[in-house]
């Protein structure tokens, strides 16, 4: 279902993630300041940005993953974004590759003020946005009162959800 807001802008919350150091920008923490620059050049407003955390790789890789979220707003629909993400993807190095291999940029959309957007080349909610602590955390600290239009929970709810152990199973 895709839908276009009433506002000319978008508020869009975002995940930025990396795990492999970068010639010019150095450790991954850095690439992630870096990469927010280069959105900001591109006439992105920068609202919010999470503190950046460590988290270990999903998959194959075995380097820690640098990551964070952000708040911004652009006239940018989905679609557009989504290219812009990876056009700076690739002016950062990233190559298609092994999945949840080592990346220099990770930038992905996870939640739009216009609610849900689909189509074959992207899903807003991000699909799994709300089984990763490592989007769910900085998310949180940003956003935490915006509400996933699919569930109809809040951000910070969800957080605290994955948060809890899971109960073990009594035999």
């Amino acid at each position: 279902m895709n839908s276009l807001p009433i506002s000319p802008n978008h508020l869009y919350v975002i995940a930025l993630g990396s795990n492999r150091p970068h010639g010019l920008h150095g450790r991954p923490e850095s690439i992630l300041a870096a990469a927010m620059v280069h959105l900001q050049a591109h006439d992105v407003v920068l609202f919010a940005l999470s503190p950046t955390q460590q988290s270990a790789a999903i998959g194959p890789s075995q380097r820690r993953y640098a990551n964070a979220a952000a708040l911004i707003s652009t006239a940018l629909p989905p679609p557009d974004l989504l290219s812009l993400f990876k056009q700076i993807e690739r002016a950062f190095g990233r190559r298609r590759g092994q999945r949840w291999g080592r990346r220099v940029l990770d930038l992905d959309i996870i939640l739009w003020s216009g609610g849900l957007w689909q189509s074959p080349a992207l899903s807003i909610p991000h699909p799994h946005w709300q089984s990763r602590r490592f989007v769910t955390g900085p998310l949180a600290m940003l956003a935490g009162d915006w509400r996933d239009p699919v569930t109809g929970l809040n951000v910070r709810h969800i957080a605290r959800r994955i948060g809890r152990p899971k109960p073990i199973k009594q035999r």
